[in-house]
């Protein structure tokens, strides 16, 4: 392989643009390549970065010598992608929440498992600073209680975000960086029940996610989380999670993740956030690309689509008004 990775990209919007600044940081990245379901989201993302237009991923792949490819699109619109870079036996990006459907998701799981192709989620938290010095506090203080999420305001029009259906709703597609965390530090859930508030969001064309969600879990490792979400809160948003084990409080804020840590017979350590995560996140997978060895991803998509069954679970728990166990 060329010292350059090159990269296609599938998908050309918001998030696609900042892994496209990110991935400017990084000498040995190059974006050669993109196709978007909207051609002229497309268009203005090549006119960025210098990259070809292409009708489709298939193209794209049979044409334009990718090395790579990021799979950047909103969580309804999988599958077509993820299938032709498996057929294609190139490795891909793909951002969180890797899906909507769990079906299509767990036959897509075992499709890139048995091809044995690399992959790395968008689950950037896990390289912070901040979130591995908690790793390391909990392997030998594991911890008991966690409690937190992500509100914000009521939104504006958007072409698919505010469609339960198409986004999963806030607790699956944005809040899934918490319920993720809560995964990474507390291990497997056993049991997931949720309840949602709703009706209080009135006369939003399109909109049908939930006002708000609450969440408990109960994982294997017997620790207990109650995550939330809202978009109801339109006097001010939060986004944190408190943790609490024998020893220690473990407090994150804000979306860097700037974290303090206090110990039980210790002065309080304070860790800030990384402002450049995505370069930090995607200077791994290119190095991954360009040596073969996966050995940094944190999060491949195997692991990331637990994450989404977690949310999809407290969505079923949601409908259903009982509890979902795994």
């Amino acid at each position: 392989m060329a010292d350059s990775v090159k990269i296609g990209f599938v998908g050309a919007g918001g998030i696609a643009n900042a892994h496209a600044d990110a991935l400017k940081t990084i000498p040995d990245a190059k974006i050669v390549a993109v196709t978007d379901m909207q051609p002229a989201q497309a268009a203005s993302f090549a006119e960025k970065t210098g990259a070809r237009t292409y009708d489709s991923v298939k193209a794209l792949l049979s044409d334009a010598g990718v090395d790579a490819l990021y799979i950047v699109v909103p969580p309804f619109a999988h599958g077509e992608a993820e299938r032709a870079a498996i057929e294609a036996k190139v490795p891909f990006f793909i951002e969180k929440p890797v899906d909507v459907d769990e079906g299509r998701m767990n036959e897509l799981a075992k499709e890139i498992a048995q091809s044995g192709l690399m992959t790395s989620a968008g689950y950037m938290t896990r390289y912070r600073k901040s979130v591995q010095r908690a790793r390391e506090v909990f392997a030998n203080d594991p911890p008991i209680l966690a409690y937190g999420g992500w509100w914000g305001g009521t939104p504006g029009k958007h072409s698919w975000w505010i469609d339960k259906k198409k986004s999963g709703g806030q607790f699956h597609e944005q809040v899934t960086h918490t319920v993720d965390l809560a995964r990474y530090l507390f291990g497997e859930p056993a049991e997931v029940f949720a309840f949602a508030a709703t009706g209080f969001n009135k006369n939003l064309e399109g909109y049908s996610m939930d006002d708000a969600v609450t969440v408990a879990i109960h994982f294997k490792n017997g620790g207990i989380a109650n995550l939330m979400s809202s978009v109801s809160s339109n006097a001010g948003g939060a986004l944190f999670m408190n943790i609490h084990s024998l020893g220690h409080n473990v407090k994150f804020s804000e979306w860097d993740h700037r974290v303090i840590i206090t110990a039980k017979d210790g002065e309080p350590e304070e860790i800030a956030g990384e402002p450049n995560i995505f370069a930090i996140e995607d200077q791994v997978f290119v190095d991954a690309v360009r040596t073969g060895d996966r050995g940094k991803i944190r999060s491949d998509y195997a692991d990331a689509a637990k994450s989404a069954a977690l949310s999809l679970a407290a969505n079923r728990s949601i409908e259903t008004g009982k509890p979902v166990s795994f």
